[in-house]
């Protein structure tokens, strides 16, 4: 069964669907990941209904970008709560069931900002930077309970956002990818899928980079 959690659960139902008519099993939760009661309150009721977390993916996050004189100390803290502090909460809360049954999966999606930098995203940055640290100490720590830890950090993916982007702006960033195009959702989540297969179970504590070679020599 595929647990679906954000703020909005309306917009979760869709994906729900989506599953289901693929023949498979999900429940949306709400879960707001700048408050710990909010994740407290997940963990309960998942315990509550008997339900057993074996493999956790972190890829919610959220960007408040600013030059560093303009960014605010709210800025900067915001950002690390949701893409830092929260996956350190998250994993914590269902680690030890993991540990019990002697197999989990952490799966952290990351990005490239976090090894390259990017001008105006110093807590975004910061924030997927500190996520790969935090990983590579869980996969020291967790390893000999059968559960792996890693990163997936996506560069530039076709979404609505790059969609959005003017050509121009386009044409940059393609000029900065060997592979000459933006990433596809479907090859990080093949990615993630695997990641996730008791096949993955010797790959722990790394960062897999999926960005056509755009961080190349960083």
């Amino acid at each position: 069964m595929v647990l679906c959690a954000a703020r909005s659960r309306e917009a979760l139902e869709k994906t729900v669907e989506e599953i289901k008519e693929e023949g498979g099993e999900a429940k949306a939760f709400a879960l707001d990941l700048a408050s710990t009661e909010s994740i407290t309150e997940l963990q309960k009721t998942l315990e509550d209904a008997a339900i057993h977390v074996d493999l956790l993916i972190n890829n919610a996050g959220m960007t408040k970008d600013g030059l560093l004189f303009r960014m605010t100390q709210e800025d900067f803290e915001n950002v690390l709560r949701v893409n830092l502090e929260a996956p350190f909460l998250l994993a914590k809360a269902f680690a030890r069931p993991m540990m019990k049954k002697r197999f989990g999966r952490l799966i952290q999606i990351g990005s490239v900002v976090g090894a390259m930098g990017n001008p105006g995203q110093v807590n975004y940055a910061a924030s997927k930077a500190g996520l790969v640290g935090m990983t590579r100490s869980l996969a020291r720590e967790l390893a000999s309970r059968g559960i792996t830890a890693n990163v997936v950090a996506p560069g530039f993916i076709q979404t609505a956002m790059t969609d959005a982007l003017g050509h121009k702006v386009r044409d940059s960033l393609l000029a900065g990818i060997p592979c000459g195009r933006f990433g596809k959702p479907q090859e990080i989540a093949d990615l993630v899928s695997f990641l996730c297969r008791p096949e993955s179970g010797y790959i722990t504590g790394q960062t897999i980079v999926v960005d056509g070679g755009m961080s190349l020599g960083c």
